[in-house]
C-alpha cells in the first residue's frame, strides 16, 4: 500500500487533469467521448452473446451425436397411442379413452393425459400415415448428416 504521503488529494485531480466519470455528468453524449465508450460496450456485449451462442450450439451439437435429444419426454408413449387408435377403431370417444391412460414418467406420472395431448398424438399419427414417404426421407436425411458429422474432416 502506498504511504499516505504519495496519495493525492481530491482537490488537487483538476490539476493534474484527471476526469472520473460521473453519473450526475453527460457522459453518454453522442457527440462526446460517451459515444466511444458506449460503442464499446456494445461491441463487449455483442462479442460475449456470440461466444454464449456458439457454445450452446457446440453443446447440442454434441449432444445430438451421442443420441440426446433436448425437451421433455413425450406424454402419450407409442403403446398409449395404439391402445387409443384400437379403442377408436371400436367405436370409443377419445373423453371416454382418456381415464384408462396414465402417463408413466416425468412430472405428472400416474396422471391421465390431457385431451390436447390425445389428440395431438393422434394428428401426428396421422401425419406420418398421410406422408410415409415424406417421414422415410427425413430419417433418411437426419441419418446422412449424422454419418457426415461423424466422418473425420
Amino acid at each position: 500500500m502506498p504511504s499516505s504521503s504519495a496519495t493525492v488529494a481530491p482537490s488537487s485531480y483538476s490539476t493534474l487533469h484527471v476526469r472520473s466519470p460521473s453519473l450526475y455528468e453527460n457522459w453518454a453524449d453522442p457527440s462526446g467521448p460517451g459515444r466511444v465508450l458506449l460503442g464499446f460496450f456494445a461491441a463487449m456485449a455483442e462479442t460475449e452473446r456470440e461466444s454464449i451462442r456458439e457454445a450452446t450450439l457446440e453443446g447440442l451439437d454434441a449432444a445430438a451425436r451421442k443420441g440426446k435429444h433436448g425437451g421433455r419426454p413425450p406424454v402419450i408413449t407409442d403403446d398409449m397411442l395404439h391402445t387409443v387408435l384400437r379403442r377408436r377403431a371400436a367405436g370409443e370417444s377419445v373423453e371416454l379413452i382418456r381415464p384408462d391412460l396414465i402417463i408413466p414418467t416425468g412430472k405428472r406420472k400416474g396422471q391421465n393425459p390431457g385431451l390436447a395431448s390425445i389428440y395431438r398424438a393422434l394428428a401426428e399419427h396421422e401425419k406420418r400415415e398421410a406422408y410415409p414417404e415424406a417421414v422415410a426421407q427425413a430419417h433418411a436425411d437426419f441419418a446422412a448428416l449424422q454419418q457426415r458429422d461423424r466422418s473425420p474432416v
